[in-house]
C-alpha cells in the first residue's frame, strides 16, 4: 500500500498564479495538467526501465510547474527524485532508491489536480469563506464602512 502524504498546496501562491495569469489560468492550469500526465508517466517509465537519465528533466518541469501552482508536495516529491537521479547518473547506479518517491508521485498529482480544480470551481462551497479569508459569523462589518 502505497504511504499516504500530506498533500500541502500554498494556497496565497495558487491565487497569485491565478490573479496574475488572469484570463489565461484556466488554460494554463490545463497545460499543467497535460506536462503533469505525461511528466509523471515519463518518471513512472524511466523507474521500470531503470534509466535515471530518463528522469531528470520530466522531474525537473514537474518542479518548477507545481511551484507556479503551489503544490509544495508535488513539487518536493519531483526535486527529490530530481537530485538523486542526477547523482545516480553521476555514479552510474541505478535509481532503485527512488521506487517509494516514484510511487508516490501519481496520486499526490492527482490529488493537486483535484484540489486545484475544486478551487477553481464557482458551485464548489468554500470551507473557509472562500480566497483564503475565514468568515467570521459574530463580524457583521462585511459592505459596511
Amino acid at each position: 500500500m502505497t504511504p499516504t502524504v500530506e498533500n500541502k498546496i500554498d494556497w496565497p501562491a495558487f491565487l497569485e498564479a491565478r490573479q496574475e495569469l488572469g484570463a489565461d489560468f484556466i488554460r494554463i492550469l490545463g497545460y499543467f495538467r497535460e506536462d503533469g500526465t505525461k511528466s509523471v508517466a515519463a518518471i513512472e517509465t524511466a523507474m521500470r526501465a531503470k534509466d535515471a537519465a530518463a528522469m531528470v528533466v520530466p522531474a525537473h518541469t514537474l518542479k518548477g510547474e507545481s511551484l507556479q501552482f503551489g503544490a509544495e508536495t508535488l513539487a518536493g516529491l519531483a526535486e527529490q527524485i530530481e537530485a538523486v537521479a542526477r547523482h545516480c547518473v553521476e555514479v552510474h547506479e541505478a535509481p532503485d532508491e527512488l521506487l517509494e518517491q516514484v510511487v508516490q508521485l501519481r496520486p499526490v498529482f492527482e490529488e493537486a489536480l483535484l484540489l486545484f480544480e475544486r478551487e477553481c470551481n464557482p458551485l464548489v462551497e468554500r470551507r473557509n469563506g472562500g480566497f483564503g479569508r475565514k468568515v467570521d459569523a459574530n463580524n457583521q462589518s462585511f459592505g459596511r464602512i
